[in-house]
């Protein structure tokens, strides 16, 4: 019924082009923070999103009632026609081929299956491990969420495509005080496209959690200065995804005429040894379906390729802008809001080396772990390790804390001097902000990189 409805209002669009999506969603959440319980909820929504091009312009219109999609149609396409008629800066869609497509998850245990009562156990059995783990933990939060989307997409070109995206994510965090001078976090968290079955099993993350908040009442502030650095697989690949890869979303590009003079496709950016790659469909990582949200098929797009930018990500709209393929990275947090460009699975691919190797060498440098936060102001990065340790003579040394690393991310790429060889993805509780659409899930991930002369901040 759904799909003779869209095809039908489709079919009688004015418009260009027109598209419809369409969306089903079924979530939860439930969410302890130190002793109390402060939220636990099911919920359930659809929605729609009709974008129609005329005359060069879009128009757009959102709806909750699949019977007003004949007369959003016409809205989306009234709207563009007023938009066209006043830009001198003319749409055009780079061509996608027709797909007629479904794919649908498979989940071992379907968390929509799972009572909410069962959830809620197993969340405050975390909270628990944690707040009685040692008596300097003041504080927790412990969060779970799940969602089902089920989204229909269908154009004007003869394109339907159904696609299912599970996501589960969980939170572990533990605040330790042992004066009110000194407050340390630790935490863990995972995101994932699967069932219940990925919540459970995390008992010892969430003493993990607790002993690292723990730990860092006692470790040292690192001192200020230049450090040989190792980057752990998690902070290395927040970095890549921060730091450099949304630079390389077209949509931001074309609008900044000073940084496209500097992401110049074929310009070295690093070592040969350096691959940064954006793939767009990996099972089982957050998010992940085949197609992007304008129906372009995803795919794995090299954005560095031994050392040298070789491509950007795209939407239809800015492959045509300028005059490149589309790469499946229209992506939209919900169907309110329009796609834009935006990152799938980022990250820098393994190398050669053994942990062993990185570190050898080193006479005092540091290995900085997981990130806690940080900012990126155009190419200047600054990024709070969550923890780290000296390195000495080659070897790991006491645990430290207070690590910021600061610097220009284009030098930083040049100062790559090795790569691991174990290479790590890592989907984690939270998002991607971008435009607005926030959060939005994506991966990222790296081996271990080692990084010559990083400034780091500290006393």
């Amino acid at each position: 019924m759904v799909e003779g409805l869209i095809k039908q209002a489709i079919e009688k669009s004015s418009a260009d082009y027109t598209e419809v999506r369409i969306e089903r969603t079924v979530r939860s959440q439930v969410l302890f923070r130190k002793d109390k319980l402060e939220n636990l909820e099911r919920s359930s929504e659809f929605g729609g999103i009709v974008r129609c091009l005329k005359d060069g312009g879009w128009g757009i219109a959102v709806f909750n009632d699949i019977s007003e999609l004949p007369v959003k149609v016409e809205e989306a396409t009234r709207f563009a026609s007023l938009v066209g008629a006043r830009t001198n800066d003319e749409v055009k869609l780079s061509p996608v081929d027709p797909v007629q497509d479904e794919f649908h998850a498979e989940l071992d245990q379907d968390f929509r299956d799972v009572p909410l009562d069962e959830k809620k156990t197993l969340v405050e059995e975390y909270n628990r491990i944690i707040l009685s783990h040692d008596k300097r933990i003041v504080s927790s939060t412990v969060r779970y969420t799940d969602s089902f989307r089920e989204v229909t997409f269908a154009n004007s070109e003869g394109t339907y495509i159904v696609q299912e995206i599970p996501d589960v994510t969980l939170m572990l965090a533990a605040v330790a005080s042992d004066s009110p001078q000194n407050i340390q976090q630790g935490f863990e968290s995972i995101g994932t496209a699967a069932g219940f079955e990925a919540a459970r099993g995390h008992e010892d993350d969430a003493r993990a959690a607790a002993q690292r908040a723990v730990d860092l009442l006692t470790a040292r502030p690192v001192k200020g200065g230049k450090y040989t650095v190792i980057l752990d697989p998690a902070l290395a690949g927040v970095f890549i995804h921060e730091a450099f890869g949304h630079f390389c979303e077209a949509d931001f590009l074309y609008k900044n005429e000073r940084l496209r003079r500097i992401m110049k496709l074929g310009t070295r950016f690093g070592n040969d040894d350096l691959n940064v790659i954006d793939e767009g469909y990996i099972p089982g990582l957050r998010g992940n379906v085949p197609y992007d949200d304008e129906g372009t098929p995803r795919a794995k797009t090299y954005l560095i390729k031994n050392g040298v930018l070789t491509s950007l990500l795209h939407s239809r709209e800015t492959a045509a802008r300028m005059g490149a393929e589309p790469t499946g990275n229209a992506r939209a947090i919900s169907y309110e809001y329009e796609p834009i460009v935006r990152m799938t699975n980022t990250y820098i691919e393994a190398g050669a080396h053994s942990f062993e190797e990185l570190i050898a060498g080193i006479d005092h440098g540091v290995y900085a772990v997981r990130a806690f936060g940080g900012q990126t102001v155009f190419e200047q990065f600054t990024f709070s390790a969550a923890y780290a340790y000296e390195i000495n003579g080659g070897e790991i040394g006491e645990m430290l804390k207070d690590v910021v690393l600061t610097g220009n991310v284009f030098e930083t790429l040049r100062s790559i001097e090795m790569i691991g060889n174990d290479l790590k993805m890592f989907g984690g509780a939270g998002g991607c902000g971008k435009g607005g659409q926030f959060p939005l899930p994506v991966t990222d991930g790296a081996p271990h990189i080692r990084i010559a002369d990083v400034t780091i901040g500290g006393k």
